[in-house]
């Protein structure tokens, strides 16, 4: 706290003091002491004037508005009142002879009461200058005394009585005290319900022991509070808040108590303030404080918190002790006497006045002292020293401005420091004032004075001062602001007007409906707040002269500060006295222009904001200093590292308010969430900031986004951007509206017709694209109709017709919407001439189908024939029971259910001809044997059917059919077909026809236990085979080996064969021995046939033994000359061999190849290419002796081939082989003379063999060699020609898969249709080309 100033017991002549603060004002305190005078000092101390009294003064008071001090005084009967505004002192006679004792102004009125030593009143009126006399009020000196709001007087006096009087004098009502009262007040105590306004409630001190409440409604129970007594006696009291009562005690404690009845007694609050003693209490209502002195110090406490110690004043130089504290009515000024005659005043809240240039702050730190700083800039503060204690405050770029009433003095703000320039008298009384970098506006008295601060006097005498408005203009200025370029003011007609300095003239103006109270524009002047007589806010923007709302504008707002940090500048926040309300303009968004109410924060008490800087608000404070506040709506600015992903949230929804994209970016990086990126991303699209959103569905990886707005990046027209970008955030209507005022309105109706709104593409249609609503008409119809509007379909589809050629297609669509759209309606004659002249046949079926659900069955049946669903027409003719049409549509008909129902009809009719056709068609078998069987006598038809369908059903009919024929077999044949095993297996054994049914049933699927009773059966009938044959089916391996083996030579053949099968299927090794023991003869002494022999190998899997035999088998029919069946014993062994991956064995192979090589030289000759028999008839000749039965017929065929294909030699060589005498007899006479010339007369040219490269080595070797001399390998050889394979040229047979020469196997099949290794058919188109033949190579390597 600040001392203002200090008297000290000198000046005031001695001890004790009195002293008394002018009222409301406060500009004055008079003060006295021992001397016969009173002082009067101004609120800085100065001395004003000084009253001369005839002795000691007893008591002075103020009166409520602090007009007029009375004073009363020892040996005088006057009343001494002091003028403080002529500073006149004038007399007043009492007319009462006793000394006065006590004086007291009313707190609601010009009333003075004045108590004398004898108990005796006068009141006196100031304005009538009426005195009322009351005598004997009391008996005894009065002491104290004090007026209520109600102008009722209540007074105590040293007769232990207290009296309450009307304004008249008269006693209203009186009670008497235990002992001598003082510090009497009038106050209200805390009830639940009121029940009368005003003060009622008296409280007075009791021998400075116990506190008195007198209710003066319930004057008959008084309430006498008693306290402890380590606090003291009762120094005091006061009341404040809702019925609180302060009480300070002479031990140094103060205590709160309440006067609610349930509360009364109890102390809300206890302090021991002081250590020795307390002197003095005080509250100041407008500080909300409470203060006390004792000792040598002053405790100063917050009402709303009394815990918290707001200040402590100490003075340590009294050492006496302090007196009496008391307190201005604004708050401003604590006096406190001291024990030894002096005065000291504190500063205790100072006047708040302030005003800022930019981030510059001007501001008031004591009543004659005012600080300029600016702790954005970081530049240092400056002091300025001023004349008088100022009301207003102004600061400019350069100077500084204070001033008080019409009087105002310019200071320059230098770099070496402080410049007063000039003081400047106004017309009026200052209210506010403005400076920009020039000039200064000063409003008074609905006039605004515009003039330079400093005047050159070069060329500007016209711009050195105007005053505004002119003398013509009735309206009057209510507010003004002052920018670099534009004086801005406010009138009460609701005019806003805009003066430009640079030319001197009005730029713009705008009419409001209201007055405008206050206005606030943002640094440049380009936007502005203002609020009207309403205490509604709202945004005015100059350059398109647009007004917007403010919303959530509290009635209670002080003041508006712009944001200073560039990068915000549509942030504003209003202020009152308890929080802040945080605005953001947003100039550029798809919904146009707008505020919005970003969040509010709590305001401190007593603080006055006055700069906002990037969240950060600068407010004054009561003390004189500057405190920071930092709005809630910008949390994100601190550390966003350390906040948890709630905390987060809360500051990315901040961020985006603010449009401040760059925070909510890290935001959105630290969240981590794809919902987080989203939310900012549709708030860059809300703001029109198409590249930040770009940027941001990048980093989230939504590819159509970034695709969309990159292609509406460019566009410059402003309302068909955002129409684009309301679209992507869905609002459908605002997009329609934005494109409407675009210069492409037409996207209107494309977003409505993509969306399906026909409703309102039709509307904007007629006025965008009249062209466009018979396809729009038609789109409609259709929704409607599948919602079941059919009225409004039809209407549409109408609408929809255009009846041009170029919309052929659309045009049918419509027509056929008509023609639904009319059955459905109930226009089926209409409906349905439309559906037939229409092309469509889905149309015909869709109005059938509607026609059918309505059970019109003629017409429905009639459009399904027409559309050529004839199925539907037939189905819906039956249901008319129209057989004729039926009849004429089967021919068409698919459907099996209607040809039943035909069928039906025409059995119940007799006709059974066309009845058996139906059920034909409808593959209703059972019923088509049935009737051939017995109604057309047609059993070979029905066998036939039976025997193609496998018919269960028909087989029993046909099973009847024959029993009842006696035809035994045949019936046990069709109940076999028909499951009837049992049935089949009696009919067998009581006719004797058990082969029969044996034959049947074993090519069926029968179980073991049938298989088994046939078997059963041929035992007991000595029938071994089938006998046998059955057990093998039934699983029974050993007996049905043992019957196979007892079979007759007649059976000899088959019977081997089957126990072959069977020991192959038993893999039992005893039973494989004893038919190895039968077939070799070991058990008859007749060895049979080696073939039986390998075919046992192969059904037990032993490949090798088989393929031994296979050998011996191949050899003995090559003995016989059975050349092909030697073949295809070795050929089946050699597929089976490799099947079952095992090697071949290399005779086995060489065999099969000389052996195919003889094959081959019939099918050479056929196709008369000697030259190739000749080659392959060599290879034979050279192993001749593997053909014994034929070496003369081979060797002869040589000869003749060699000599026809020009091998003269090796025709020569062969020719003198059959000239041995073993071979000579032999030879076929057509050709021994021709043969025996050839020997005599020799002729040895030959014709070379073409070369071809090895497949292994590439060596070049004879065609036909299929041993290679370079690598000496086996050569796989063709098939087709015996030749050895070459890569480039290989194929293999789909069949048996041997190797053959692609282009001979082709040549050949156009010749032959079978391979001629495996026999199997083969065509061209079978043959594919091998490219990588490794594969074949290495299987031949593996087999040689």
């Amino acid at each position: 706290m600040k001392r203002v100033f200090a008297l000290t017991e000198k000046s005031l002549l001695g001890s004790p003091i009195q002293y008394v603060w002018q009222r409301t004002l406060g500009n004055y305190i008079a003060v006295t002491g021992s001397s016969q005078s009173v002082k009067i000092y101004d609120r800085h101390g100065v001395k004003k004037d000084e009253i001369k009294l005839p002795g000691t003064c007893f008591a002075m008071d103020w009166d409520k508005d602090g007009n007029a001090l009375a004073i009363i005084a020892d040996k005088s009967n006057s009343i001494y009142i002091w003028d403080p505004n002529t500073r006149k002192t004038s007399q007043l006679d009492s007319s009462m002879r006793d000394q006065m004792s006590f004086l007291l102004w009313s707190k609601a009125g010009s009333l003075l009461a004045v108590g004398t030593s004898k108990g005796s009143l006068l009141i006196y009126n100031l304005q009538t200058s009426r005195k009322v006399p009351v005598l004997g009020k009391h008996t005894r000196r009065i002491t104290c005394g004090c007026w209520s709001s109600q102008n009722l007087l209540a007074l105590g006096s040293e007769d232990k009585m207290i009296t309450v009087s009307n304004p008249e004098g008269d006693t209203i009502r009186q009670t008497s005290v235990r002992l001598e009262p003082s510090d009497i007040q009038f106050s209200v105590m805390k009830t639940d319900e009121r029940t009368s306004p005003g003060e009622s409630t008296i409280s007075v001190v009791v021998g400075k022991k116990t506190l008195f409440l007198f209710n003066l409604n319930d004057p008959d129970n008084p309430i006498e509070l008693a306290f402890q007594q380590r606090y003291g006696s009762i120094v005091s009291h006061r009341w404040y808040g809702d019925g609180y009562i302060m009480i300070g005690f002479s031990l140094g404690f103060f205590v709160v108590i309440s006067t609610h009845m349930r509360e009364i007694g109890q102390e809300l609050f206890q302090a021991h303030n002081h250590n020795d003693n307390l002197t003095s209490i005080s509250i100041s209502h407008s500080l909300n404080k409470a203060a006390s002195c004792g000792d040598n110090c002053i405790k100063i406490h917050d009402l709303t918190e009394l815990k918290d110690m707001y200040a402590i004043i100490n003075l340590d130089d009294e050492t006496k002790g302090l007196d009496k504290l008391s307190w201005t009515d604004d708050g401003q000024l604590l006096a406190v006497s001291t024990q030894r005659g002096s005065l000291n005043v504190f500063l205790t809240k100072l006047p708040i006045l302030g005003d800022t240039c930019g981030t510059k702050i001007a501001y008031l730190t004591s009543l004659l002292e005012v600080t300029v700083a600016n702790n954005v800039d970081g530049e240092l503060p400056i002091v300025v020293s001023v004349e008088v204690e100022p009301n207003f405050v102004a600061v400019g770029p350069y100077h500084l401005a204070v001033g008080m009433n019409n009087r105002a003095w310019f200071y320059a703000l230098t770099e070496n420091g402080v410049e007063k320039l000039k003081d400047m008298e106004y017309l009026g009384s200052v209210a506010s004032m403005s400076l920009n970098s020039d000039y200064a506006a000063a409003l008074f008295e609905g006039k605004v004075q515009l003039h330079m601060i400093e005047s050159d006097g070069l060329d500007q005498e016209e711009r050195e001062t105007r005053l505004f408005p002119k003398t013509d203009d009735t309206y009057r200025i209510l507010c003004h602001c002052l920018t670099s370029d534009f004086l801005i003011y406010g009138t009460n007609t609701g005019l806003i007007k805009y003066f430009y300095l640079e030319d001197w003239q009005f730029v713009n103006e705008y009419r409001h409906n209201v007055s405008v109270k206050k206005v606030f524009p943002n640094p440049s002047g380009t936007r502005l707040v203002l609020i009207d007589e309403k205490a509604d806010g709202f945004v005015y923007c100059s350059l398109n002269n647009n007004l917007y709302e403010v919303p959530n504008f509290p009635p209670t707002i002080k003041g508006i500060l712009w944001e200073n940090w560039p990068m915000d500048k549509g942030v504003f926040a209003a202020y009152d006295d308890d929080k802040i309300y945080t605005y953001v303009f947003h100039k550029d968004t798809i919904q146009g222009s707008k505020v919005i109410l970003a969040g509010g924060t709590k305001l401190p008490f007593s603080h006055k904001p006055i700069l906002l800087h990037n969240g950060e608000l600068t407010c004054q404070t009561q003390s004189g200093k500057l405190s920071s506040v930092y709005l809630s709506t910008h949390s994100f600015l601190d550390n966003i590292r350390e906040a948890g992903p709630g905390e987060l949230q809360k500051m990315l929804t901040q961020s985006l308010m603010l449009r401040r994209f760059s925070d909510a970016w890290e935001i959105c990086k630290l969240l981590g969430d794809k919902s987080s990126w989203n939310e900012l991303a549709r708030a860059c699209l809300h703001h029109m900031d198409v590249e930040f959103a770009v940027r941001v569905y990048r980093t989230i990886g939504n590819v159509g986004m970034v695709m969309s707005l990159e292609q509406i990046k460019g566009i410059e027209d402003h309302n068909l951007l955002a129409g684009h970008l309301a679209m992507f955030t869905n609002d459908f209507n605002l997009a329609q509206d934005l494109y409407l005022a675009s210069s492409s309105p037409i996207c209107a109706l494309e977003v409505r017709r993509d969306l399906q709104h026909w409703d309102s593409a039709l509307q904007l249609a007629k006025r965008l694209a009249p062209d466009q609503i018979p396809f729009i008409s038609k789109e409609y119809a259709m929704q409607l109709e599948f919602t079941g509007d059919y009225v409004n379909a039809l209407a549409h589809y109408e609408k929809g017709i255009t009846g041009d050629n170029k919309f052929l297609e659309h045009d049918e669509t419509c027509l056929a919407g008509v023609a639904r759209m009319s059955i459905r309606m109930g226009d089926i004659r209409r409906g349905v001439n439309q559906a037939l002249k229409h092309p469509s046949r889905l149309l015909k079926k869709d109005c059938a189908a509607i026609l059918e659900s309505m059970k019109q069955f003629s017409e429905a049946a009639q459009l399904y024939e027409k559309g050529q669903y004839y199925d539907k027409a037939a189905s819906v003719y039956i249901r008319c029971k129209n057989w004729a049409k039926v009849g004429e549509l089967l021919p068409n008909v698919s459907s099996p259910k209607i040809h039943l129902q035909y069928a039906k009809a025409k059995e119940a009719d007799g006709r059974y001809k066309e009845a058996v056709l139906a059920y034909e068609t409808a593959k209703d078998w059972d019923n088509v044997i049935r009737i051939y069987l017995d109604h057309l006598n047609n059993p070979e038809k029905a066998v036939g059917i039976v025997k193609e369908t496998q018919s269960l059903e028909g087989a029993k009919m046909v099973a009847r059919f024959f029993l009842r024929l006696s035809d035994y077999g045949s019936a046990i044949q069709f109940l076999v077909m028909s499951k009837c095993n049992d049935e089949a297996f009696q009919l067998a054994q009581q006719h004797n026809q058990m082969e029969i049914y044996a034959d049947v049933i074993g090519s069926e699927n029968t179980s073991n236990e049938d298989y088994q009773s046939i078997a059963l059966y041929f035992e007991g009938e000595k029938n071994h085979f089938q006998a046998g044959k059955f057990f093998l089916l039934c699983g029974q391996h050993a007996r049905a080996l043992k019957h196979f083996l007892k079979c007759s030579n007649t059976d000899e053949n088959m019977a081997i064969e089957m126990a072959i099968e069977t020991v192959g299927q038993a893999k039992d090794e005893l039973l494989t021995n004893q038919l190895i023991d039968y077939l070799m003869g070991e058990s008859d002494g007749m060895p049979k046939d080696a073939k039986y022999l390998f075919r046992l190998y192969m059904a037990l899997r032993q490949y090798r033994e088989a393929a031994r035999t296979a050998i011996i088998i191949a050899r003995e029919e090559q003995s016989a000359g059975n050349y092909r069946n030697a073949h295809d014993v070795l050929f089946s062994m050699y597929t089976e061999l490799r099947t079952q991956k095992i090697k071949i064995p290399s005779e086995m192979a060489t065999n099969l190849m000389i052996l195919h090589s003889y094959i081959l030289v019939k099918i050479h000759v056929k196709r008369g290419d000697h030259m190739k028999g000749a080659r392959m008839l060599i290879r034979v000749a050279n192993n001749i002796s593997k053909f014994p039965s034929h070496i003369v017929p081979i060797l002869t065929s040589t000869v003749i081939e060699c000599h026809r294909a020009g091998l003269k030699k090796s025709a020569f060589s062969f020719a003198a082989m059959l000239m041995r005498p073993e071979y000579r007899n032999k030879i076929d006479i057509k050709y021994k003379k021709k043969i025996e010339s050839m020997v005599r007369r020799p002729d040895t040219t030959e014709v070379e063999e073409d070369t071809s490269s090895c497949p292994f080595c590439g060596f070049q070797l004879p065609e036909s060699e299929l041993l290679c001399p370079g690598c000496k390998n086996n050569l796989p050889y063709c098939i087709t020609t015996g030749r050895h394979m070459v890569k480039e040229d290989w194929c293999v047979c789909p069949h048996c898969e041997f190797s053959a020469l692609y282009t001979e196997f082709k040549m050949l099949l156009e010749s032959e249709a079978t391979c001629p290794m495996c026999s199997e058919r083969v065509t061209a188109s079978q043959l594919k080309k091998v490219l990588d033949c490794s594969s074949f190579l290495r299987q031949d390597q593996e087999d040689s």
